[in-house]
């Protein structure tokens, strides 16, 4: 399948090139233009309905008409002089949000003939109603709502429009106004941010493409991979768009920037173990042709590459079976993305190096001379002769990193923008004056059984109670709905929603409180921030205990059939093990205790876990593999362990750094969670493919020997004393770096 695939395309390279370049585009701008109709932005819309807040949200939206995608806006008017409301101020201020509340807010349609299809429409006549006056009288607050994806720029467009209207009447009136809640501080990061994340884009493609110049001297080298490989991205996230709208699944705001990342890095990763061994091969046999070359190498190197990929797509596949709604899109999401890459893998890339031949390395004179033995060699002869030494130094440096993981914390609380936006300056002057929960309380909903009606008398032991609670700042009023067969309580929590103190709050105390005073006949349940998040930590520490074991027998059992040995995948797993916790740990030292947050991002263990074993194994199957194959040669273990650092240590360390920089771009995010993936995941591919590929697997296998491939041991001499010695001797040729270097043996990378 894979040779036929690779032999297709290698002779048919201009039409598999023209095929892709029209479905990947158009499937590009389908993603593009339908993102968003497939995105959902609660976090308690992904909670199983069993969590006592996502039964909240249910009756919210049933009995109050709360819509899932409602975005409140808090607004902020005061006087311009800074001087106490009025009550003449405070009859304008009514007035004013009795007009806001009737006008129709126009979207601006977009500046060219984009199909009405293709965009959302988000006018609307936004929801305007006066909330609290603060003690001191130095403001009004209102409460907006405007509905729509708040992630999608259509609904940034829109509120901007709202903003600016309501600005504009309170200034004939007067007042001063500010704008703060989740829309309002997205916008304001997104506009304060867009040149940061402009610059951090080009700068991360120009490192990309630097890199590849660095290392092929070539332009072609340098900017074909890159433009190929946004171009299966671009279609991969049209697939799951489509697949999406298909299925009738909602994806997580974040699953499309994460496929794009994982996509541009692990396909450059493919391109250059391609190309490396391409140009090895251009070297050995300059009397074949280049288009022979490249089906021969795509089919050899298509093996490994699909192993490669068929990891991944397992790990990540496994998410399928958490709770948690955000892992359970995330995984298959990108499980099918990397399965589209990996399909150009074996049809594009090998296209792309048949069309080009060895116009791919110009202006490069380095197919004409064998390269020079440089540092990998140096690395290699280091790793066989003194394996126990950099094992330990290994597992020290892993081991150091890992104490981070001593009293790390999960962190819930991570909100997107800076301290300096409008919207953040708004809230802390709410903050002055009012408790921290007052925009953003938690919600009791009490509805009555058996179609029974709710009373007042009924119900007037719980706001009192609820008043009691230490933590509670103040209970609103009672709202019931026109049948009264429910009711709504609003609970103002005295500290920050998004806190450790409030999930603890909300899901113990006031829990309690309200299971205890529900009347007979009724059942109630706490919904909001708090405890959205306080039933999503739940989830996740059940996903955390049933993904982890799930992903890595499967990659266990994975890397057992491909490497057809039982102690070898053992010990990748180890090394990969111990990579996965010196980088989380390094993580919780950087960011709980050196940047002194409240901890990691509750999301980052098991995405971690997923990129760093997955990825990190990809690079410990192609250095395995070239080990196999050295080994099946007579001689020492050491030697052959030696010559396949050599050989492969450019192109791991290469495609390490071309991914880590891809993930890394993530930490120019405003959002701290999408910065501590980028952070980790950079770090954790650097520690996968400079100690654990090139050092410590490899000194691993070198101290095992043959061994290491139990049951079936590669290249044992066969035959007589004088076949034994002289294998021996032929191992003692090879056992410096710079020996023979096989060209006639194909290899995944060079």
């Amino acid at each position: 399948m894979i040779r036929a695939l690779t032999g297709f395309s290698t002779r048919n390279p201009w039409k598999v090139i023209a095929l892709w370049a029209v479905v990947g585009i158009f499937l590009t701008l389908l993603a593009q233009a339908l993102v968003f109709k497939v995105t959902r932005t609660g976090n308690g819309d992904f909670l199983p309905a069993q969590y006592d807040s996502a039964a909240a949200l249910k009756v919210a939206e049933e009995k109050f008409g709360v819509k899932s995608d409602a975005n409140a806006v808090t607004v902020l008017v005061g006087r311009q002089d800074g001087k106490p409301l009025t009550r003449a101020d405070q009859r304008r201020i009514g007035e004013v949000a009795e007009e806001l509340g009737r006008r129709h807010v126009e979207m601006p349609k977009p500046e060219d003939d984009t199909p009405s299809f293709m965009y959302e429409d988000y006018s609307q006549t936004p929801k305007v109603t006066p909330a609290m006056v603060a003690p001191d009288r130095g403001f009004e607050l209102l409460s907006a709502q405007l509905t729509g994806n708040s992630t999608d720029p259509g609904l940034h467009d829109l509120y901007r429009a709202f903003r600016d209207g309501t600005k504009d009447e309170f200034a004939d009136a007067g007042m001063r106004t500010g704008f703060t809640g989740g829309l309002a501080d997205l916008v304001d990061t997104a506009e304060a941010e867009e040149t940061t994340a402009t610059v951090v884009g080009a700068l991360m493609l120009g490192l990309i493409v630097l890199i590849h110049i660095l290392v092929f001297r070539s332009a072609l080298a340098a900017f074909v991979p890159l433009i190929a490989v946004a171009v299966v991205a671009g279609a991969a996230g049209g697939v799951v768009v489509g697949t999406s709208m298909l299925a009738g699944i909602d994806l997580d705001p974040s699953t499309p920037r994460m496929i794009g990342v994982v996509l541009i890095g692990i396909g450059v990763d493919y391109f250059l173990f391609l190309l490396f061994r391409f140009r090895e091969q251009l070297r050995a046999r300059p009397d074949v042709s280049a288009r022979a070359v490249a089906a021969e190498v795509s089919a050899r190197v298509g093996t490994a590459i699909t192993s490669a990929a068929l990891t991944i797509v397992a790990a990540f596949a496994t998410l399928g079976i958490a709770t948690f709604g955000q892992f359970r899109v995330l995984g298959p999401a990108i499980a099918v993305s990397v399965l589209v890459m990996l399909l150009a893998g074996l049809t594009l890339m090998p296209a792309l190096l048949a069309a080009t031949g060895r116009a791919m390395f110009w202006p490069s004179r380095s197919l004409g001379r064998e390269p020079r033995t440089g540092k990998a060699a140096s690395v290699g002869d280091l790793v066989a002769r003194r394996p126990l030494t950099l094992i330990v130094a290994s597992v020290a440096l892993l081991g150091a990193l890992a104490t981070g993981l001593v009293g790390m914390r999960m962190d819930f609380g991570q909100t997107s923008g800076g301290q300096d936006t409008p919207a953040a300056v708004t809230a802390a002057e709410i903050a002055r004056s009012l408790p921290a929960g007052v925009s953003d309380p938690a919600t009791v909903y009490v509805t009555a059984k058996d179609g029974a009606t709710l009373t007042d008398r009924g119900l007037a032991a719980l706001p009192k109670a609820l008043a009691g609670v230490d933590g509670v700042g103040r209970v609103g009023e009672t709202v019931f709905t026109k049948d009264r067969t429910a009711a709504r309580i609003d609970v103002h929590l005295t500290v920050d929603t998004r806190s450790q103190r409030a999930r603890d709050l909300v899901s113990g105390p006031v829990r309690a409180t309200v299971a205890d005073h529900t009347p007979p006949g009724a059942q109630a349940h706490v919904g909001g921030t708090a405890a959205v998040f306080a039933d999503i930590s739940t989830a996740v520490g059940h996903d955390l205990r049933t993904v982890f074991p799930v992903a890595a027998a499967l990659i266990a059992l994975i890397l057992i059939v491909l490497l057809r040995s039982l102690l070898a995948p053992a010990v990748l797993m180890v090394a990969v093990g111990l990579g996965f916790a010196a980088t989380l740990g390094a993580s919780a030292l950087f960011f709980q205790h050196l940047l002194d947050r409240p901890g990691v991002g509750f999301i980052l263990p098991l995405v971690l876990f997923l990129f760093v074993v997955a990825l990190g194994t990809d690079y410990n199957i192609l250095i395995s593999d070239r080990i196999r194959e050295e080994m099946d040669r007579p001689g020492p273990a050491r030697a052959a362990v030696a010559r396949a650092v050599r050989h492969t240590a450019p192109a791991v360390a290469t495609a390490g750094v071309v991914l880590a920089a891809s993930f890394g771009s993530l930490g120019a995010n405003s959002d701290p969670g999408t910065q501590q993936i980028g952070f980790a995941t950079a770090l954790g591919i650097m520690l996968s493919a400079f100690v654990v590929s090139i050092v410590l697997v490899p000194a691993l296998v070198a101290l095992l020997g043959r061994a290491t491939w139990w049951p079936v041991r590669p290249g044992r001499p066969k035959g007589s004393h004088q076949g034994r010695h002289q294998g021996r001797h032929q191992g003692r040729q090879d056992e410096s770096p710079a020996g023979p270097s096989h060209h006639d043996h194909l290899s995944p990378t060079h």
